[in-house]
């Protein structure tokens, strides 16, 4: 017996490293496939959405929103279930809460205010509930307000635009040991103020959009691609003010060299509850010269 010991585990041996051997190349190719399944819904997903960037009817996209994303969400539940993942979408938070235990991170609870604004939209695209309250596109990029409500800002009533971009030029760039995508989308936007005659009241101007989120894919894995987030908040307007007029202006540079500058204008009757009550001061405001037939275009129509 003693003179087949050695051989028996000699076989031993070479049966066991032919199983780790198998399970490695089986993990590997499941790997492989998992992969490969992640990025065919990826590449469908960016087939598909050109047209709902550039589609110029407004009724037909708000009609296809649904079923867009329903088939794009479809796709990740499947892949989710093939090859296992976080179906709660919070990888993020249990990544931030490690290193916050361990003392590597100082900026947690900053970072969990963006993931969580970045989950809002996340969960309303998946829910089927995304529904804007105004939208455009132009040069491929769609600009859709998300939504406009009085919400209270360091204690004082303010009106926030909610806003999510389609389409913006980006690229994945290595830094060393870091992949990091860089997303240009510079916003450059003007609000004018008129009375219901279309005298101008006031005006106010913003540079890029306050929790502005580029790259939502940094804290959902799943989050549909080539999406920015952020919103705007305003100052409630004076009672006399009657109608607005939002310009943003969106300029998106691409890796080859290109530039995209994009115009979006919404003109809407005020709301009442974007109003101050009746002898209340518009605070923060300043006084600027400008010629009087652009204050009041009735002053020029009677000059002619």
């Amino acid at each position: 017996m003693k003179r087949y010991f050695g051989v028996i585990v000699i076989i031993a041996g070479v049966l066991l490293a032919a199983v780790m051997s198998y399970r490695s190349a089986s993990a590997k190719a499941r790997e492989a496939q998992r992969d490969a399944d992640d990025q065919r819904i990826h590449a469908e997903y960016l087939e598909r959405v050109g047209w709902m960037r550039a589609n110029p009817d407004e009724a037909s996209y708000r009609d296809e929103l649904k079923p867009f994303f329903k088939a794009y969400f479809d796709q990740v539940d499947t892949h989710l279930t093939q090859f296992g993942g976080n179906k709660k979408f919070d990888g993020y938070l249990d990544e931030l809460e490690k290193r916050e235990s361990s003392g590597k991170e100082e900026r947690a609870n900053d970072k969990k205010a963006f993931y969580e604004y970045t989950r809002k939209v996340f969960d309303s695209l998946r829910e089927g509930k995304y529904r804007p309250v105004w939208t455009a596109s132009d040069k491929g990029m769609r600009l859709d307000i998300v939504s406009s409500d009085v919400t209270m800002v360091m204690g004082k009533p303010q009106v926030r635009l909610q806003l999510v971009l389609w389409g913006a030029q980006r690229a994945m760039k290595d830094e060393g040991k870091v992949r990091k995508m860089l997303t240009s989308a510079s916003f450059d936007t003007v609000w004018k103020l008129t009375d219901a005659k279309g005298k101008l009241l006031g005006e106010m101007r913003g540079s890029d959009p306050s929790m502005k989120v580029d790259f939502p894919e940094r804290y959902i894995t799943w989050f549909p691609p080539q999406m920015v987030l952020g919103h705007y908040d305003l100052d409630l307007m004076p009672s006399e003010v009657a109608k607005m007029e939002m310009t943003i202006n969106v300029s998106s540079h691409s890796a080859s060299g290109g530039n995209a500058a994009s115009t979006y204008v919404w003109k809407l009757d005020v709301p009442s509850e974007w109003k101050l009550g009746a002898g209340e001061t518009w605070e923060g405001a300043t006084q600027e010269e400008r010629p009087e037939e652009e204050i009041d275009p009735s002053k020029s129509a009677k000059n002619e």
